[in-house]
């Protein structure tokens, strides 16, 4: 892999500091900017989340992802929950071409989310860690606000219900002879903006200019991209790129959190990228829920042919 196909760093220490006389706000703002153009991932450090936290939680997930399936069954999501999507432990269905298993967790304080028992600790990592991407989500967005050229606040105000976010504790399995290496097939995120660590396995992949680039491990980084709300809102401007995950011949471990939207939303593309810009909109309105089913009969009802498998381009003018 050349250098210029590795993914952008983007420094978001900026952010965190009073003093801006050296115009690092404006550089790191141009900087995410760019990469949102480009590849729609970009790599973040010192992004305000403890590097000692990220790695913590990661083992802690591979240890309870050991357990026998029958203690991990025992954090199934519980039955009657009103969370936008089921909260506790699953394992993808075994016609899916994905092969990986999660634990998937909301806003501790709606209670809805089922937690193991074991291992100890496990609890208190996925909810600091929720609560910190809570807060790099909501910096993300107003970095993202000001990258859109909108108004002071719009994001902020136009998607203030924390409520449907929500995180992903992953284990992939090894890639075997007798099956495909989908840990997760190509795919694009169909929220607003999604982060993600991982260990140092690797097999996270992005698709740049028809070539597969590798989001390589690296200790303490954060993975950032955006997602098809945001490339619908800029109308294209912005772009939510295909990624996947390539199993390896070892168990992959990652978390991903899934800074979202409320389902009762209506998406499209904003005027300030189309009617006051003299552009036509690339996509049709549509409430975001919609959307969401669409793309969760992916997993529970995957398409026989590739080209009837449900993304943004469904909504494409």
């Amino acid at each position: 892999m050349s250098i210029s196909a590795a993914l952008p760093v983007v420094d978001l220490a900026p952010f965190f500091t009073q003093d801006d006389e050296a115009g690092g706000v404006a550089r790191a703002t141009e900087a995410v900017r760019e990469a949102c153009r480009t590849h729609g991932f970009f790599r973040a450090v010192n992004h305000g989340v403890p590097p000692e936290l990220m790695a913590r939680a990661l083992e802690l997930s591979a240890a309870f992802f050991s357990l026998p399936d029958e203690e991990k069954a025992k954090a199934r999501p519980a039955e009657g929950s009103e969370a936008p999507l089921p909260a506790g432990y699953a394992r993808q269905p075994a016609n899916s071409a994905d092969k990986n298993e999660y634990l998937l967790a909301f806003d501790p304080k709606l209670g809805f989310n089922v937690y193991p028992a074991e291992p100890a600790g496990f609890r208190e990592a996925v909810e600091e860690c929720y609560a910190k991407f809570t807060e790099l989500g909501l910096l993300v967005q107003e970095i993202l606000n000001e990258c859109m050229g909108l108004p002071p606040g719009f994001l902020r105000d136009f998607n203030g219900d924390r409520g449907f976010d929500f995180m992903a504790a992953l284990r992939y399995f090894p890639a075997t002879e007798e099956e495909s290496n989908n840990g997760l097939s190509a795919h694009e995120d169909g929220n607003c903006i999604t982060f993600v660590i991982q260990d140092a396995v690797g097999g996270l992949e992005v698709l740049k200019d028809g070539e597969w680039v590798p989001a390589e491990p690296v200790d303490g980084s954060i993975i950032v991209n955006i997602a098809d709300v945001i490339q619908v809102l800029s109308n294209d401007k912005l772009k939510s790129a295909t990624h996947r995950v390539v199993t390896k011949p070892v168990h992959r471990h990652s978390f991903a959190f899934f800074f979202n939207i409320h389902g009762d939303k209506w998406i499209e593309p904003l005027p300030e990228f189309t009617a006051k810009v003299g552009e036509a909109p690339r996509y049709r309105g549509f409430v975001f829920n919609e959307y969401q089913q669409l793309r969760m009969r992916n997993k529970t009802h995957p398409p026989s042919r590739p080209e009837d498998v449900v993304h943004i381009t469904h909504y494409a003018i």
